[in-house]
């Protein structure tokens, strides 16, 4: 990465040793400068902020909406979303925020969530039964994959049949094949239908899960006096959006982070073995895996709602923000050679699940299954190792994700 700070050129830097080896590049930028000019994904212009305070502050700064309405023309907005898809969390700003967020929040109690801890491990040990079997295993697709997919989709209640389809198109979300141009497009259509034909079925036919409750939220509110202007009320396309939120993002992250776990304590056999001696420990030790190698290099993208400045650069309004939580998340200045992967460390801080208004609504969904995961498979199989060389494991070269693409073990 050139060792050059961009303060306000219209010359954007390389992106690719992001991509490539992420780490050591956000440690270059660090260096040159606080805040980046790039071209995102999309091919247009966005600014990267990739130190701790900067970015800490940027994620709790009201100027730097989600709203895409405010961003200028040719900006860098991310996910091109149907209306039905697109009116999520991820999207909004108070008020709007705060009135979804107060919703979900009604149906996505700490009672919910714990009373999936025993479901999750059970669900864990037939995964790993059937992976004893072989001797040997992607702990991607075998393990780290089905765990939450499962457990997102009983909480939402998905039919079994619909989960295989599922996990294709978040692959064409998270990962597109530049080969298929075309099948980001068509992995966002089908989850549309599947939604909205879902939500139809559910309506029916209620069951106990958080998918039901909040239908019966919105129907409620739109049947009755809280359906006027200025009510708690839950659109359509706010109700559908949220699914979409919801089952994509409880799947994402969760997935990348246990792979990145496991990974981690194969490169760090010491402290793998330390924890299959006390897995009481394996808590604490999560939250250094969310900081050393978390699932979400960049925050959502912001726009500015005015002129401001960021780190002495000066930003226009309506151009794209994008905040480095990898960068922020190693940055010397806040932890202490923060390179090394550390239990004992001082984790307080870490923004790897956001800060503010934003901070991850699922973020103790995320925990709790990431400390089973590694419990059950730390439990059954003492000798995990990997089967492949160490070169060969490889991530998906993504911006916005940072996950493995497969992990082969052996046991």
């Amino acid at each position: 990465m050139p060792n050059t700070a961009d303060t306000g050129s219209d010359a954007p830097i390389d992106v690719t040793p992001l991509l490539d080896d992420p780490y050591p590049a956000y440690a270059a930028l660090r260096e040159a400068g606080p805040v980046h000019r790039i071209t995102a994904a999309d091919g247009n212009p966005a600014w990267l902020v990739t130190r701790y305070d900067d970015v800490r502050s940027g994620l709790a700064d009201p100027r730097l909406s989600l709203d895409k309405r405010h961003a200028a023309p040719g900006g860098y907005q991310g996910f091109s979303l149907p209306p039905a898809l697109d009116a999520n969390l991820g999207n909004m700003d108070p008020p709007d925020h705060t009135r979804i967020r107060r919703l979900v929040a009604k149906a996505f109690t700490p009672r919910r969530v714990e009373a999936l801890r025993a479901p999750t491990r059970k669900t864990a040990d037939a995964l790993l039964d059937a992976m004893a079997e072989r001797g040997r295993a992607d702990l991607i697709a075998d393990y780290a994959g089905p765990l939450p997919i499962t457990v997102i989709c009983d909480l939402l209640g998905i039919p079994h049949r619909d989960r295989r389809d599922f996990l294709a198109w978040s692959d064409a979300l998270i990962t597109p094949d530049p080969s298929r141009p075309g099948m980001m497009k068509e992995a966002i259509g089908a989850m549309l239908e599947f939604y909205t034909g879902l939500i139809a079925a559910k309506r029916a036919e209620p069951g106990d899960d958080l998918l039901s409750d909040l239908i019966a939220v919105r129907d409620d509110q739109a049947a009755g006096e809280g359906a006027g202007e200025g009510s708690e009320r839950l659109s359509e396309d706010e109700l559908t959006s949220l699914a979409f939120l919801l089952l994509f993002g409880g799947y994402e992250n969760t997935v990348h982070l246990i792979g990145n776990a496991v990974l981690t304590l194969l490169d760090h056999p010491d402290q793998l073995r330390q924890l299959q001696r006390d897995p009481a420990e394996l808590p604490a030790a999560v939250e250094e895996f969310l900081r050393y190698d978390g699932p979400g290099p960049l925050s959502i993208r912001r726009f500015p709602t005015e002129d401001l400045e960021i780190g002495g650069v000066r930003i226009a309004a309506g151009e794209t923000v994008l905040l480095a939580i990898a960068s922020a998340n190693r940055d010397p200045e806040r932890f202490t050679d923060p390179a090394t992967f550390d239990r004992g460390r001082d984790r307080s801080g870490h923004l790897a699940l956001g800060h503010g208004i934003h901070y991850c609504l699922g973020a103790p969904l995320a925990r709790m299954e990431t400390v089973i995961a590694l419990e059950a498979l730390l439990d059954r199989f003492p000798g995990l190792r990997l089967d492949v060389p160490r070169g060969d494991v490889r991530h998906r070269r993504a911006l916005r994700s940072r996950g493995l693409i497969s992990l082969p073990v052996a046991f």
